[in-house]
């Protein structure tokens, strides 16, 4: 396969993409080439596939079951899955995870992260979403997380189940510090989740502090442990809003801890702008964690979806530009090259969060995956939430579509 006349990220001019054995095996301004299939990419933005590094699939397409969250409130979201879980089958789970993921695929997804509540006892989530990691394999990459939903130490059996989760298959170990009993449980949790992981050689992707109160500080335990341990390439932290309540002088003593670490962050701005700030008046906190600030202080940051239809969100389609679009605004992250940048939250560093930054890109002798976007540049694509017209995944079509056309008559 030869794509052509597409435009590179960084790059002058229009590039000739050569895929041979599922791989780039060139990428130049001009290929030599015979007998190949073309894809003319007429100029528009090619970039590698988009990267999902935080869903919850067990949890997909349940809002309003058993009831909806009219709180709004990340604690009855809790509440509301507790319940809903009691009714979680094998079945259930495999056809929500597969519309969602297919909802995904079809907007340039090809790695997904997955978190699956292993706060049941039958770990039945757990088991359903690792056969659909090897039934859609072909299509996305599929990380799942061993995710303590109702916490370590204050579920029963929580370490055991953890451990059995691991044991299963579960690529990532998780934790909930916050939502913990006690501070001293919180801690503990952390320290146990990164031990876990350290054991069976696994990452680990933490929900940290998400929540509004300043005091809540478990992502410095999160990355002095992990710094500690010499882990801290393989630990996330996702969510940490309460960092958005933090007085200044202790973030930026935050931030060089960070990046001492090398610990990575997830923040899900279309569901923490619903779910921050709930408890207060006026003026109203917009509770997603210091995106800009972050960046700026040379700590890895990847943009998330979170949720599609849960008790937790009642919205959300799949989108990374759309979680991205809302990034941009809620952090004030406007500037043209913010923006030109920006595109790297929901591609490389997620790549770099999943750990498979080695095998990800447009280069030579990397699989050959990639996106042609209906747009020229990363600023039409994010002001115009562009369309994916191609998605190509080791060489292979996936997804195809004609750019939408429209007739009308102009008003003079």
């Amino acid at each position: 396969m030869l794509v052509k006349n597409a435009r590179l990220r960084g790059k002058e001019g229009l590039w000739q993409l050569l895929i041979r054995g599922g791989r780039f095996a060139a990428v130049a301004p001009q290929v030599a080439s015979e007998g190949e299939e073309i894809v003319d990419a007429a100029g528009r933005l090619v970039i590698p596939p988009y990267v999902e590094p935080h869903i919850h699939l067990d949890c997909v397409f349940t809002a309003g079951e058993p009831r909806w969250n009219e709180s709004g409130t990340l604690f009855e979201g809790i509440e509301l899955w507790a319940e809903r879980k009691k009714s979680v089958a094998v079945e259930d789970v495999k056809r929500r995870a597969k519309k969602a993921l297919q909802l995904q695929v079809s907007q340039g997804v090809q790695f997904v992260r997955s978190h699956v509540d292993t706060t049941d006892p039958a770990l039945t989530a757990l088991r359903a979403l690792l056969a659909v990691k090897e039934e859609v394999r072909e299509l996305i990459e599929l990380q799942l997380v061993a995710f303590p939903q109702e916490g370590i130490l204050s579920f029963p059996q929580g370490r055991e189940l953890l451990e059995k989760a691991v044991k299963l298959g579960a690529d990532v170990v998780g934790a909930i510090p916050h939502y913990e009993f006690t501070r001293e449980y919180g801690v503990e949790s952390v320290k146990f989740a990164l031990a876990l992981a350290e054991k069976h050689g696994r990452r680990v992707d933490i929900h940290c502090d998400e929540t509004d109160d300043p005091a809540s500080r478990f992502l410095e335990t999160v990355a002095a442990e992990a710094h500690r341990l010499g882990m801290g390439a393989r630990v996330t932290a996702s969510h940490t809003t309460a960092m958005h309540s933090y007085d200044n002088a202790y973030a930026n003593k935050l931030f060089r801890l960070l990046r001492l670490s090398g610990v990575s962050i997830v923040a899900c701005p279309t569901e923490n702008i619903h779910l921050q700030g709930r408890f207060d008046t006026f003026p109203k906190r917009r509770g997603v964690t210091r995106v800009r600030e972050l960046l700026g202080a040379g700590v890895n940051v990847a943009i998330a979806q979170d949720s599609i239809m849960d008790p937790w969100y009642p919205l959300g389609t799949g989108n990374p530009l759309r979680e991205l679009d809302m990034c941009l605004h809620v952090c004030q992250m406007m500037g043209y090259g913010e923006i030109i940048r920006s595109l790297d939250l929901v591609t490389d560093n997620g790549a770099r969060v999943l750990g498979v930054e080695g095998s990800y890109g447009i280069e030579p002798g990397k699989p050959a995956n990639l996106l042609i976007l209906d747009a020229e540049s990363e600023v039409e694509a994010i002001r115009n939430l562009a369309g994916v017209l191609y998605s190509i995944r080791d060489g292979r079509m996936i997804v195809k579509r004609r750019p939408a056309e429209t007739d009308m008559e102009i008003v003079g």
